[in-house]
């Protein structure tokens, strides 16, 4: 396959940027970038798909979401959600319970197909549902290979619906590990927890034990809220991440999520253990839970990197609120667009580095032909020096046209080709009318 491109944005190291281009792959690698005519000349029998009218970039990394919560837009709870506590018991515990596998398959594929349309090509997500645990990470892996988009997946282990979910939670993790390395690099495992404060000690025990069994990290909550902080104290004597780290949770495959409320002792061992830690502007936000010390840890070059919460599965819309959120958050208009642009484009992509055998985020030889189009006609000069400036302030999901993920297209033209959206949405939206009035 040769596309054949406008603009090209490579986000390669060297920053290398190309106009009237295009990009040779080969079966699902990335082969060669650089003059069509040669290209097409070399390879008179590839197929071209011509986007000589649009901007191609590498497609966009979610470093956390919940596919779990998608049965959520437009639904309203009749319990108070006034509090961060509230809003997990009474919004998020109540939703996740009413969930069958039939529930976490369309879920996976509602929030998958959004997240293509919107340009993503990789998402990490963190699963939950204790009324339905059992071969729900098979079942989401499922979802992600009928679509055809690069997933990473975990269950999130807990203590509050009981002893025997808790261990069906590590079993599940357990089991999809050894899956997962058995699958090539669409698919990767993580080992899910909840947080600090839904985790006892003998839980953290036991899950410290059963990953003797495997080589991977842990994807986890930490320091959301307050709450969790003030819990794990009264429940422990220690702060969060301290105590998380006698059980071996940091290491430089391990996930730490949120991080609003840790301190510099914290954010230490963070670094200390090469633990990534990812930031969900939307969603804090929205909780009221506070701010992240983003800028900070950037400092102490914690690879920080860029979700969603499921807030939004759109990540231009990730990063032009984390852009104005870490402006306003520090007093200084000088903060916020490098740190925004270094999460997606510079640390997203080294965060998948830890998990897969090629580059993903990057159009470069060598890496995996995850690639997006998009309508764009620029009002001002968009050039090698600038992109970042037209991401962040011209970019938006709706602005996606066309994705290739592995060199398979799955988008054209704005339309999912792999799986029915259609029918998908309609067996969605008939699920969720059975769900919403139990909430």
């Amino acid at each position: 396959m040769i596309i054949k491109a406008k603009t090209i944005i490579t986000n390669d190291k060297a920053n290398n940027f190309y106009e009237d281009a295009a990009i040779l792959i080969e079966e699902n690698i990335i082969k060669e970038i650089g003059d069509f005519d040669k290209i097409k000349g070399e390879n008179p029998d590839e197929e071209v798909l011509d986007f000589s009218d649009k901007l191609v970039m590498p497609g966009l990394i979610c470093a956390h979401s919940h596919a779990y919560s998608a049965y959520a837009r437009g639904m309203s709870v009749s319990k108070p959600t006034d509090n961060f506590f509230n809003v997990l018991e009474n919004l998020w515990w109540a939703l996740d319970k009413e969930l069958t596998l039939e529930d976490v398959k369309l879920n996976a594929l509602t929030t998958f197909m959004e997240s293509v349309q919107n340009g993503v090509t990789t998402i990490i997500d963190h699963h939950s549902g204790p009324n339905a645990i059992e071969g729900s990470l098979s079942t989401m892996a499922d979802a992600a290979t009928d679509l055809g988009i690069r997933a990473s997946l975990c269950y999130e282990v807990s203590d509050r619906d009981g002893m025997d979910k808790r261990d069906l939670g590590i079993a599940e993790n357990i089991n999809w590990i050894k899956e997962a390395e058995k699958r090539d690099d669409m698919l990767s495992a993580l080992f899910g927890l909840h947080a600090s404060f839904t985790l006892s000690d003998e839980t953290l025990a036991k899950c410290q034990k059963a990953m003797e069994e495997v080589n991977s990290g842990y994807h986890v909550h930490i320091a959301e809220g307050i709450e969790d902080e003030w819990e794990t104290v009264k429940m422990s004597g220690k702060r969060i991440v301290d105590r998380l780290d006698a059980y071996g949770i940091f290491n430089d495959k391990t996930l730490s999520i949120h991080n609003v409320h840790i301190n510099e002792r914290e954010m230490d061992i963070l670094k200390e253990k090469n633990t990534m830690a990812v930031f969900n502007p939307e969603s804090n936000m929205n909780n009221a839970v506070g701010a992240p010390p983003t800028v900070r840890m950037l400092e102490k070059e914690i690879l920080l990197g860029l979700g969603t919460d499921a807030y939004t599965n759109d990540m231009f819309e990730s990063m032009k609120v984390a852009k104005v959120f870490i402006t306003h958050e520090n007093h200084d208009p000088t903060k916020g667009f490098a740190e925004a642009i270094k999460m997606q484009f510079e640390n997203n992509p080294k965060i998948m580095e830890r998990y897969l055998k090629r580059p993903v985020g990057r159009i470069e030889e060598g890496a995996y032909a995850d690639i997006i189009a998009l309508d764009y006609d620029p009002i001002t000069p968009l050039e090698k020096e600038n992109w970042p400036g037209h991401v962040l302030f011209g970019l938006s999901g709706k602005c996606v046209t066309d994705s290739i993920i592995n060199g398979k297209v799955v988008m054209a033209d704005r339309k999912i080709k792999t799986v029915d959206q259609k029918a998908i949405h309609e067996k969605s939206r008939q699920r969720a009318k059975a769900i919403w009035p139990k909430l």
